[in-house]
């Protein structure tokens, strides 16, 4: 059989059009018993075609054409482990010391690490200089063949040289593509990679579409006269023994005290810590401690949870507020560690959703970090720990979407960039996707013909491009450790990011190869906590310890059950708010629930309804199954989270722990369809056996598999649901720190920061303007009721100038504008500008009242020019500017700042909207249910999830608080674009108003002409 050694895969990124799976699932069909994938510079792809052949039987050869310094590519294959090893040493050093995306080896480079890597030249470099360097037995002649004259002078050019230097032959296809088909996507992507059209790219493309896997027979054919480039080919491919299942990673040892093992130590530490953790240390604690180090050191992981541990206590000795989530939750180890904030034991949770001997595999540790500069330190204390070639972030691979594939698509076939602008808005990146709501559709809305021939080959390319590589991004927390040099075992190269590298495979190629994780998660909310108790620390003089919040304060359950949790943690959203007045949260554990029941689980395996009828009293809180009911017991005969699922399957068809874990994953992940039906049938067999049958069978599969695609594990929900107590204690009890601390942590959340200031507001805190003769750069403190914006909030003001402002309002107050453009002379005109149209000058000397004479005073300061320009008295009969009206000033706030401390938009039509019978959203949930009403505002929040079967969800603001609607997949059509697209509507219909939750599920829809003076909304997020 005849081997393909010269492919690319679309991980070359725009310079080949199949994904690696798709170039094995063509070689099973064609009988090809190997491939080598080459893609330029990396091996990135590298492990998706180890995984997809390895299920195939097909051999996967890695390699990679390196570009040199002076000119071309050197195709190179790992022929052992020392090869594989040099070549991401090599893709490593040249990627270092280069600029992003500028990368090429040296001679030096490659001759350093050319041990165990075959060369297979197609005659662009000197042979005497390729033996030099890869030796006699490392150097092959490789000949393509794709029917044109210029390929064929060279190669005859290549079997010359190959004779005289004694270089044995090989043929490949020169692969590009697996199937002939895809040829014209190709050409799409080098017009993409080219910056150029279809009509103007010429010789870029390839004149035919012959570079697509071929079967021996036709290789056969095509060189029937040099048979023995074929007989090359599988001698070359025999010797190759190198794959990636002997990649040689070992993670690090953790380095102990004299006299310890790794083992003994974390044995110390984890029972010094239960011991703290429990009190008292219970036997049923005891136990499940006892049993999971065992397990530990069976598998030999004590070195994985004491470095996870380590980075726990550095977060601890530098006040960074850290804590572990997702399956590590499960773990009373991991609790007693302090590594995870809940207690397993008592939340009885399942360890085995974290760990367990059938697995194989590593456990994965998430913590969470405050995202910014805190997170920063973290991470490059990991830098610090392993080296710059010890750790590395894990990639992530950004492929074609919609909007990007629309784009990319449309400038290559030469659309006019202002038609895919249209086109792309138009494109719902996430959410509901309509059968019927197809891009012919969409063309027809942007102007265009969908019969038009062009129209179809563009709606052909853009299908097909979907999901495609089109770039390495980096991951947000993944960070991957290695017991001596990572890039021995897969190239590093610089991220974006100064001060970080990253590793080129993504989290999941990680986890296929044993690659251990530890997920350093940024979260907006910590940072925002962190800061919060710094102020109440500094500006109030109290200490706040999150460990040891009262866990049942009235204030905190009160605003949860009034769904009064606009900035609030986890509990915030439309859908949320809608469930909060029902859920009615009375202790911990009901905000645990809370924050696990508005995912697609128990949407999509329609398990919200009934949970909430069964708390609410008017359905039996039955299980599935008696048998089941031990497990669903706590959620009232619903199951809710995946700890359930992995117990459902223990239970009713007498799986182990490891064996539940494994079919959660089977289900859960989309590769993995023929292992899914698999265990499904292991399932029902298992359930058989117990006298489960018929409907109650399939109503436990239906369950388990809709909560293996989409549960959330009630560990993490516990982790979440600390957080949002916290968020909820922090608003309720110390509302000026807290809102602060979210202005100045933005973006993170739900709401824009000026739907979270005028939430502020209508609870009481007094927010202050943007003052230079107060505000800080970040929003602060004044007193337990009032804060002040921040210089952070100012459109285009640079923070060294707001620095220097500060400076010099301490060293003197300001005495006029004239006086602070010349004790700040780095104040470009329009901050200047920009700070008196948002008032922000009005209190500067006895001169300034208002922001019209702010800005004439400005313009006086900056151009001193004659008499036209001097001072006159603000307001006075002298003055040649009227104050600014209401709606300028609120027109001027968000187009300086975002947002406004005055009055509300809405508020300036409020008149208007009582003539036409508009109910303010704060009177909803005291106005009867039935009744048809109309609510008006500004949309600051549009959503269409897939599990809403085509229903949308709008959010509208007024002065007195949020209003939410209802649109039915019809009337969403009939007003699609109004309802995409204007900024304030007026909405009519039924008032459902169910134990104060409020909302209107709309008949008519009206776009408001109230200017541009609007919330930016959050949009089919």
């Amino acid at each position: 059989m005849l081997p393909e050694l010269h492919a690319r895969s679309a991980f070359s990124f725009l310079e080949a059009a199949s994904t690696p799976e798709d170039l094995i699932e063509e070689c099973a069909r064609l009988g090809i018993p190997s491939l080598a994938q080459l893609d330029t510079d990396n091996v990135a792809g590298a492990p998706r075609l180890y995984m997809a052949a390895k299920k195939t039987g097909i051999r996967a050869h890695a390699g990679a054409e390196i570009t040199a310094e002076g000119g071309g590519r050197y195709a190179l294959i790992a022929e052992n482990r020392t090869g594989y090893q040099n070549l991401c040493r090599l893709i490593t050093s040249m990627k270092l010391r280069a600029p992003k995306g500028k990368a090429a080896a040296s001679e030096e480079e490659l001759r350093r690490f050319s041990t165990g890597l075959i060369c297979v030249t197609r005659g662009g470099h000197d042979p005497g200089l390729l033996l030099d360097i890869y030796g006699r037995h490392g150097v092959y002649a490789e000949l393509q063949r794709h029917f044109h004259r210029g390929e064929e002078a060279r190669n005859q050019r290549l079997l010359d040289l190959a004779a005289r230097w004694k270089l044995p032959l090989t043929a490949s296809n020169g692969v590009r593509y697996a199937r002939r088909e895809q040829r014209e996507l190709m050409d799409v992507l080098t017009c993409v990679r080219n910056k150029t059209t279809i009509h103007a790219a010429g010789r870029r493309l390839e004149p035919n579409a012959e570079r697509h896997l071929k079967p021996e027979r036709e290789m056969q054919r095509l060189f029937a006269d040099l048979p023995e480039a074929l007989d090359g080919a599988r001698a070359l491919a025999q010797r190759l023994q190198f794959t990636l299942a002997d990649l040689g990673y070992k993670f690090p040892p953790y380095p102990v005290p004299p006299g310890e093992t790794m083992n003994s130590f974390l044995r110390g530490k984890a029972w010094e810590g239960a011991g703290l953790r429990y009190r008292p240390l219970h036997d049923k604690a005891q136990r499940q401690i006892e049993r999971e180090l065992a397990l530990i050191e069976k598998l030999d992981l004590a070195g994985y949870f004491l470095i996870v541990w380590d980075l726990v206590q550095f977060c601890r000795a530098n006040q960074i507020l850290v804590q572990g989530r997702g399956s590590a939750a499960n773990s009373a180890v991991c609790y007693s560690l302090g590594i995870t904030a809940v207690d397993p034991v008592g939340m009885d949770l399942l360890f085995e959703r974290f760990l367990s001997e059938e697995r194989g595999e590593w456990p994965d540790i998430d913590l969470d970090l405050p995202s910014g500069d805190q997170r920063e330190r973290v991470i490059q204390h990991v830098y610090r720990r392993y080296g710059e070639r010890g750790a590395a972030m894990t990639a992530n691979v950004i492929t074609y979407r919609g909007r990007s594939g629309i784009r990319d698509v449309g400038k290559v076939l030469g659309f006019p960039e202002g038609d895919l602008g249209r086109l792309s808005a138009l494109v719902s990146r996430w959410g509901f996707k309509n059968p019927e709501e197809g891009l012919d559709r969409n063309f027809r809305e942007a102007g265009y013909d969908p019969s038009d021939p062009r129209i179809g080959k563009f709606l052909q390319l853009y299908k097909d491009i979907q999901d495609l590589p089109r770039h390495l991004g980096q991951h947000s927390g993944g960070m991957v450790v290695c017991q001596g040099a990572l890039d021995s075992v897969v190239p590093i190269e610089p991220a974006t990011m100064p001060g970080r590298v990253v590793i080129q495979w993504d989290k999941e190629d990680c986890a296929d190869l044993g690659l251990i994780k530890v997920d350093l998660l940024g979260l907006g909310m910590l940072a925002a906590i962190e800061e919060t108790l710094d102020t109440i620390r500094t500006v109030h003089g109290e200490e706040v310890d999150l460990a040891h919040l009262p866990q049942d304060d009235p204030a905190v359950y009160g605003a949860l059950q009034r769904a009064d949790t606009v900035g609030l943690f986890q509990v915030e959203s439309r859908a949320q708010m809608s469930v909060l007045p029902r859920m009615r949260p009375e202790k911990f554990y009901d905000i645990v629930v809370q924050v696990a029941i508005i995912r697609p689980g128990p949407i999509v395996g329609k398990m919200l309804h009934p949970y909430m009828r069964r708390r609410e009293g008017t359905e039996r809180p039955d299980s599935l199954h008696p048998m089941l009911d031990p497990v669903l017991a706590r959620t009232r005969g619903v199951p809710l989270f995946q700890e359930q699922l992995l117990r459902m399957a223990m239970t009713a068809a007498n799986f182990t722990g490891g064996e539940a874990e494994d079919l959660r994953r089977a289900m859960g992940f989309k590769r993995s369809q023929a292992r899914m039906a698999q265990i499904e049938e292991k399932l029902r067999s298992g359930m058989a056996a117990n006298g489960i049958h018929g409907e109650t069978q399939d109503r436990i599969v239906q369950s388990i598999t809709s909560f293996a695609l989409y549960g959330f594990p009630e560990s993490h929900a516990a982790s979440f649901a600390l957080i949002a107590y916290a968020s909820a204690y922090l608003k309720c009890h110390y509302l000026a720190a807290f809102t602060a601390a979210l202005l100045n942590n933005q973006p993170m959340g739900f709401y824009h920061p000026s739907t979270l200031v005028k939430d502020a507001q209508r609870h009481g805190l007094r927010v202050l303007p943007v003052d230079v003769t107060d505000s800080e750069w970040l929003c602060a403190v004044q007193d337990r009721g009032t804060m002040r914006l921040g210089f952070n909030y100012v459109r285009g003001l640079r923070k060294p100038t707001a620095d220097a402002i500060i400076a010099a309002r301490r060293a003197a107050a300001f005495e006029s504008i004239e006086d602070l453009t010349r004790r700040v002379p780095g104040l470009h005109k329009d901050e200047l500008r920009m700070l008196a149209q948002i008032g922000a000058l009005n209190f500067i000397g006895a001169r300034t009242s208002d922001r019209r004479t702010a800005l004439w005073q400005s313009e006086l300061a900056l151009r001193p020019a004659g008499p036209l320009l001097d001072p006159v008295e603000a307001g006075g009969p002298g003055s040649p500017l009227a104050m600014m009206t209401d709606r300028e000033r609120i027109h001027a706030d968000f187009h300086g700042t975002g947002l406004t401390v005055g009055r509300h938009p809405i508020q300036l039509h409020r008149p208007y909207l009582d003539a036409r019978g508009v109910i303010p959203a704060g009177e909803l949930v005291h106005t009867r249910h039935g009744r048809i009403v109309r609510i008006a505002g500004c949309v600051i929040c549009r959503q269409r999830p897939e599990t809403a079967h085509g229903f949308a969800f709008f959010s509208l603001e007024d002065e007195t608080g949020i209003a939410n609607a209802i649109v039915s997949p019809k009337m969403f059509e009939v007003n699609r674009l109004v309802l995409i697209s204007a900024p304030y509507l007026l909405l009519e219909g039924v008032l459902q108003n169910l134990q104060g939750a409020a909302s209107v599920k709309v008949g008519r829809v009206e776009a408001l002409d109230f200017g541009d003076m609007t919330v930016e909304s959050h949009d089919f997020h």
